[in-house]
């Protein structure tokens, strides 16, 4: 494994605790990029913020059946125990007061606890990384490779399924996980799906998932009739 750019973190970088942002359905993976539109206010203190800091805030999926739980404050229900910790990579302003940044994955972590509601009203955690910590590395040329005429024909059935066109051309000549990233960051998969997604041990058990879901969704099961 190699050590990745020179403007990306090393572990001993990583900070304690981070702002969070509980977003269903978006996943941010290491090396991935994730393209944001801010217009919350809470969210618009939360960006403020972390530009003046690290630039560090930790992506997290709250968990589905989250609101429908006996919780104090519906508008913060509980979230998913692993995120993935992204950095402001690009930032501007808009004419009507939103922020568009980009922010791209670091490295996983585990929330140890939440902390008290920031002062700008958004969510802080106590991190983990040290289960992730490979994440800063990038993966082996030697690793187990992923099943890319698999993939591809997984991908295209989903896309067809959907009405999309394929970006296959466009990906197939990107390595093993820009691929496979692209493709999960990309797709519309389920909450459940994408934090799957995130907790894959490797990069091929990643792809081997990927490619399965993808395939689940090209072929949509039919829908039961009732029956005496």
């Amino acid at each position: 494994m190699s050590i990745c750019g020179p403007f990306d973190p090393s572990f001993s970088d990583l900070p304690d605790t981070m702002p969070v942002f509980p977003l269903s359905g978006a996943l941010l993976l290491p090396r991935g990029h994730l393209p944001l539109n801010i217009f919350e206010p809470r969210y618009l203190n939360m960006i403020t913020d972390a530009l003046g800091q690290d630039r560090m805030i930790g992506m997290v999926q709250p968990r589905p059946d989250g609101r429908n739980t006996y919780h104090m404050d519906p508008d913060n229900p509980p979230v998913f125990q692993t995120g993935c910790a992204g950095r402001i990579t690009a930032f501007s302003e808009t004419d009507d007061g939103r922020f568009l940044i980009t922010l791209t994955g670091v490295c996983r972590f585990n929330i140890i606890e939440e902390l008290p509601m920031q002062k700008g009203g958004y969510r802080a955690v106590l991190g983990d990384f040290a289960a992730w910590k490979d994440d800063l590395l990038l993966p082996s040329p030697d690793l187990q490779p992923i099943d890319r005429d698999r993939l591809r024909q997984a991908m295209e059935g989903y896309f067809a399924q959907h009405s999309l066109r394929s970006c296959w051309d466009t990906l197939s000549d990107t390595d093993d996980e820009m691929l496979v990233t692209a493709i999960a960051m990309g797709c519309r998969l389920s909450p459940l799906e994408k934090q799957a997604l995130l907790e894959c041990a490797s990069l091929y058990d990643r792809g081997d998932m990927l490619t399965t879901l993808l395939e689940m969704a090209a072929h949509p099961r039919a829908p039961q009739t009732a029956t005496n």
